[in-house]
């Protein structure tokens, strides 16, 4: 912040000015005075030095920070001075030394409030000079605490990069002897896997040698045995031909004797058959024949049985009702059907009735005969 001040020499003369000019009023009125009435008691007149410093200059003034109450000069007090009496005058007129008087004490009232005023802002100015330098000293104190903080976060964050850069350094080493170690069992393994190829291919190699000289034996024998067995089958062939021959011809004439033993046999066999069955044929059917008639007598029997036991309505004379019914083995009724109905449902429940009536009836005592007796369909007339 500047100030704004007078230069050394302009601030002596206005001083000097200042202080001419208040002498020459004093001595004028006192001048004045003497002209009139009798001079009073010497005063006592007390001249007031102003430093250029409290003379508040045109322009409005910034006072810096570091400006303090000590830099606001106190009023110097100049000496008392007597300032002899003149010699009496002319009497002057009396209104003249009363406004002289009166100028005068208002030009005293005015310095002296010119200079409370220039106390009261010169206090003004210490107090707000004060009080910046303590916001100042509260500015530079946070600032310092700021600072002290600022210095020990940067430490702290120094020390953390630290820590985290020996870290990642740590892992990248790790990672690099890893990585080293790793590579160094990979080439060890390659190496031996190298190695156990090299030994596997030399032992295979020594293998197909050994197989393939093996196998030229072998194939030397196998022809051998093939050449020998080769002779001994063709000798053998050749006694196999001859007594293939022998055994066809003998098993010709065998099979020719056998097939003739055969025939005869099959044709004995067929006669006896054909006979066979000509009279089981012919048996079954004399023995169906036999059943046939049983079964009908029996079924004979059996209407007539009905018959005795069939109660005619009247009016029905002449009209005709066939029934068909099933008897068990025991002669009892398991069924019985109208199939052919006279018209009359009277002479209808009538013979079936009767039918009830008339069992159990007597069933043949032949197992053919019997079941062919019973299922029987027989007319009915009534009479």
């Amino acid at each position: 912040m500047k100030i704004f001040q007078q230069p050394p020499f302009k601030q002596n003369a206005i001083a000097l000015g200042f202080t001419i000019g208040v002498h020459v009023v004093a001595v004028v009125g006192l001048l004045f005075l003497g002209m009139g009435k009798p001079p009073d008691q010497p005063k006592k007149m007390t001249t007031v030095l102003v430093k250029p410093e409290n003379i508040p200059p045109a322009l409005t003034e910034e006072v810096e920070h570091e400006t303090t109450a000590e830099n606001q000069a106190d009023a110097v007090q100049s000496p008392t001075v007597d300032v002899p009496q003149p010699a009496a005058p002319a009497e002057p007129p009396q209104a003249t030394a009363q406004q002289l008087a009166a100028e005068k004490q208002k030009a005293a009232q005015a310095q002296q409030e010119q200079l409370a005023e220039q106390q009261r802002k010169a206090d003004e100015a210490a107090k707000a000079a004060q009080q910046k330098q303590q916001q100042r000293a509260e500015a530079a104190e946070a600032a310092k605490r700021k600072a002290e903080l600022d210095a020990k976060l940067k430490q702290q964050k120094t020390a953390e990069n630290a820590k985290l850069q020996a870290q990642q350094e740590a892992k990248r080493n790790a990672e690099l002897d890893a990585k080293r170690k790793a590579d160094a069992d990979a080439k060890a393994k390659a190496d031996a896997k190298r190695k156990a190829d090299a030994d596997a291919k030399a032992k295979a190699d020594a293998k197909r040698k050994a197989d393939a000289d093996a196998k030229v034996k072998a194939d030397a024998k196998r022809k051998a045995d093939v050449d020998a067995k080769a002779k001994a089958d063709a000798k053998g062939k050749a006694d196999a031909d001859a007594k293939a021959k022998a055994d066809a011809k003998r098993k010709a004439d065998s099979d020719a004797k056998a097939k003739a033993d055969a025939d005869a046999k099959e044709k004995a066999d067929a006669d006896a058959k054909a006979a066979a069955a000509q009279k089981a044929q012919q048996d079954a059917a004399q023995k169906k024949a036999d059943a046939k008639r049983v079964a009908s007598t029996a079924i004979q029997d059996f209407r007539r049985k009905i018959d005795r036991a069939w109660h005619v309505p009247q009016g029905t004379s002449g009209k005709r009702v066939t029934v068909r019914f099933t008897l068990s083995d025991s002669g009892a009724v398991l069924s019985k059907v109208i199939t052919k109905s006279s018209g009359d449902d009277a002479l209808d429940a009538s013979i079936l009735a009767a039918i009830d009536a008339a069992a159990p009836f007597p069933m043949p005592e032949d197992p053919d005969a019997r079941r062919e007796a019973r299922t029987a369909s027989p007319t009915f007339i009534a009479k």
